[in-house]
């Protein structure tokens, strides 16, 4: 039977790699630094910088921690040794305790450091000041990342430990202990690694794992790796405005539909053009209301009288992307061979049209 000190040193072992880790498990518990302090952190939405400036702290106070909570409990666990006599404890005891009560106090003394001048100190902070034009603060970038981290347009993915977001102006890699931040404008983009795995966490089928270098030419921004599914390569691509350099020579295996979407773009942009009148202009794009609406559907495909296809009159209202999304979302996702050569009704008046009508306005 096991001794009362050994069941606990492995329930605690157990519970302090969970704790750190954070799996699924403890997070639909709540077992999480971001919901046991929820009304210090306060809301992420709204101040994303400060959020994580604070979380950052607490969670490296919280696991400095951990060897103290492991000699407290020791000394419930097992009263009859006397672990808090520390006179009669063993030589290895004193170094555990030692390192149980200093851990703990440089880390206070750290984050309180930190906390001077309203987190001016904190290493987030310093960060973003890098960021910063010569009359401003890193207040000015926390609150540029603030607003457009609200929007609803932002790309992001990953687990609370890697999560990766990019918005509009911003690159931005959030872990456990820290916050990596870089403007889109100074970027350079690498992937560099991949890995293959049999099974994904979340399914049964296989699953690839692309690692990106984002390199800055500001020469205070260090270089950092972002790691996301193979199937979000295409959906972050849309996200970047820097181009995404594949220096390891690595196949990305994307989903049917954004295959797709590279090809209908490629298709549709050797196309003929469609000149726009003169008293017309284009308006933001009804799907996504993010880019200007550029496709008008012109029946090229054959002449008036012949086909399937019909004559579509309305204006331009959709983009390419959107418009090529629309067009997968009608195919039957069993038999992609025939994706290409189908016609599909007009999103907005439902005459047929096929990839030959679709046409740039410009």
């Amino acid at each position: 039977m096991e001794s009362p000190e050994v069941t606990f040193t492995l329930a605690y072992l157990v519970f302090s790699v969970c704790f750190v880790f954070t799996p699924s498990e403890f997070q639909s518990a709540g077992i999480t630094i971001q919901n046991l302090l929820s009304g210090w952190l306060g809301s992420e939405d709204m101040f994303f910088i400060h959020y994580h400036i604070k979380r950052t702290t607490a969670t490296l106070l919280a696991h400095s921690l951990l060897p103290l909570g492991y000699y407290i409990g020791m000394c419930f666990a097992a009263p009859e040794r006397e672990l808090y006599n520390l006179y009669k404890a063993s030589e290895g005891l004193r170094v555990l305790v030692s390192i149980a009560f200093i851990l703990p106090s440089i880390t206070s003394i750290l984050a309180l450091y930190w906390s001077l001048k309203r987190w001016s100190c904190h290493p987030v902070a310093r960060r973003l000041a890098h960021h910063a034009l010569p009359q401003s603060s890193w207040r000015s970038v926390a609150s540029s990342i603030n607003t457009e981290f609200r929007r609803i347009d932002k790309f992001a993915t990953g687990v609370a430990a890697a999560r990766v977001i990019v918005t509009d102006t911003w690159v931005i890699k959030v872990t456990t202990y820290n916050v990596y931040v870089a403007q889109q404008q100074d970027i350079h983009l690498t992937v560099i690694d991949s890995k293959q795995h049999d099974l994904s966490p979340e399914s049964s089928t296989p699953v690839q794992f692309i690692t990106i270098q984002v390199a800055s030419i500001n020469p205070g921004v260090r270089p950092f790796d972002i790691r996301l599914n193979a199937t979000e390569y295409g959906e972050l691509r849309e996200k970047l405005h820097a181009p995404i350099r594949n220096a390891a020579n690595v196949v990305i295996h994307q989903t049917l539909g954004d295959r797709f979407l590279e090809t209908f773009r490629s298709l549709v942009e050797n196309n003929q053009l469609y000149d726009l009148p003169s008293n017309q202009e284009l308006e933001p794009c009804i799907g996504c209301m993010q880019t200007r609406a550029n496709i008008k559907l012109v029946k090229r495909c054959r002449a008036p009288d012949e086909g399937e296809c019909q004559q579509c009159y309305c204006r331009p209202m959709w983009c390419l992307t959107c418009m090529g999304k629309w067009f997968a979302s009608r195919q039957d996702q069993q038999h992609p061979e025939t994706w290409l050569s189908s016609q599909v009704p007009c999103p907005t008046c439902r005459a047929n049209f096929c990839i030959v009508d679709v046409c740039i306005a410009q």
